[in-house]
């Protein structure tokens, strides 16, 4: 029929209401009746219609908010968010404030409708994601995005032709610089945990990275020192015992995640396996507490403050119409004992 957006008359006359008690019905009014309410919110539902909260902003089309939407991740402990996202937080606030705008910080399930919630109900004017669990949801998700203009950037992995705009940690090149520094500490032996697939292509540059670093070391590549693990210390315990059951040989670990790493250390430990002076072990993020495990871990660190940064500062590139192109940002290794660096 058309493509305008249904109207709350639209609403009323297809519920078999009055328009005021469409308005009230979608503000949860206690006025409306629970079976009113039902009936005029799964016809709004149908025609994907959304409560204009922000209608003084009509005039300018702007809200001068950008919304920060931390996904959840199934994969870390029980507050769903991953640690090392926490730490963006304050330069993507700063960076906003600088720039002339609100930030709008919402914790978000995988299931929700991102773009009808803020951007479609004039809450932002853009959208930064941190965390996206399954990339390959996400990504059909964000193509729906793409194709209808949305505005929004974010924190993960970039691949050729994938859509909308995404700033992320050059993961191949980080994990080859870490593995080499384990390679020519003398180690051999080297398992790899996280999960190496399309779904997790961050974990899977890192693993790509660390199979160069093998074979440029003229090491051989054994597929079953790869053992799957998400992004939390419980995976990263039973990704241990399960590679301690396999009664293969290693002398380190390397970890897609910190939180992975101290798992690791921990069912190490449990099995009187010291680290490093048996098997060391290296992780990925530099979280607060990387540095405070026994022993300190040896980790790669991304620069989350300019992240945040250029995160904000290509949305709001973004939301003016400009042309931004996805990009890496270089990680630097962080040494410390965990690798054995102070027994050479």
């Amino acid at each position: 029929m058309k493509d305008e957006k249904p109207t709350s008359f639209d609403i009323a006359h297809l519920a078999g209401v009055s328009q005021p008690t469409v308005s009230r019905a979608l503000r949860n009014s206690p006025l409306v009746s629970e079976e009113t309410r039902e009936r005029v919110q799964a016809i709004a539902k149908k025609l994907n219609y959304q409560v204009d909260i922000n209608a003084r902003n009509l005039r300018s089309k702007e809200t001068k908010t950008l919304a920060l939407l931390l996904c959840e991740d199934p994969g870390t402990d029980d507050s769903l968010i991953n640690p090392f996202f926490l730490s963006m937080l304050g330069s993507i606030t700063r960076a906003s404030a600088k720039m002339g705008y609100d930030l709008l910080i919402s914790f978000q399930q995988q299931s929700l409708n991102w773009n009808a919630e803020y951007e479609h109900a004039n809450r932002a004017d853009g959208i930064i994601f941190l965390g996206y669990g399954d990339y390959i949801t996400y990504a059909e998700k964000i193509a729906n995005l793409d194709k209808i203009g949305a505005r929004f950037i974010t924190w993960g992995p970039v691949l050729p032709d994938q859509p909308g705009h995404f700033i992320g940690c050059d993961n191949l090149n980080s994990a080859y610089i870490a593995t080499k520094h384990l390679t020519d500490m003398g180690h051999k032996k080297i398992a790899f945990l996280g999960i190496a697939t399309e779904h997790r292509p961050e974990f899977n540059q890192r693993y790509q990275g660390y199979v160069k670093a093998l074979l440029d070391a003229k090491l051989m590549v054994n597929p079953k020192l790869q053992i799957d693990a998400d992004t939390s210390e419980e995976m990263g315990y039973e990704a241990t015992m399960e590679l301690l059951k396999s009664k293969l040989q290693f002398d380190a670990i390397f970890c897609a995640s910190d939180l992975i790493a101290i798992g690791v250390i921990n069912a190490l430990k449990e099995n009187n396996i010291r680290v490093p002076a048996e098997v060391a072990v290296v992780g990925f993020d530099n979280i607060p507490t990387a540095s405070y495990t026994n022993p300190p871990l040896t980790t790669v660190q991304q620069d989350t403050l300019l992240a945040g940064k250029l995160l904000v500062e290509n949305l709001l590139k973004l939301i003016k119409g400009e042309e931004v192109d996805s990009l890496l940002m270089p990680a630097k290794l962080i040494v410390r004992d965990s690798c054995g660096a102070h027994l050479k």
